[in-house]
């Protein structure tokens, strides 16, 4: 199994955390910028979070 493929597996494994994970991330980039692109961080936090994990839409 190659590194995309496990990583896949644990985003499938570990959603609800991956899904922290991002959200803490856009946190941080919000703050870092002073939330000057707060709309455009929460946009692509949500296309990520779509985008992992098992059950997701468009996983």
């Amino acid at each position: 199994m190659g590194f995309m493929d496990q990583a896949k597996d644990f985003a499938d494994k570990h959603d609800k955390q991956v899904d922290e994970g991002l959200e803490k991330a856009g946190d941080q980039v919000d703050d870092r910028t002073g939330n000057k692109y707060s709309s455009q961080v929460d946009k692509g936090v949500d296309q990520a979070q779509q985008r992992t994990g098992d059950g997701d839409t468009n996983g």
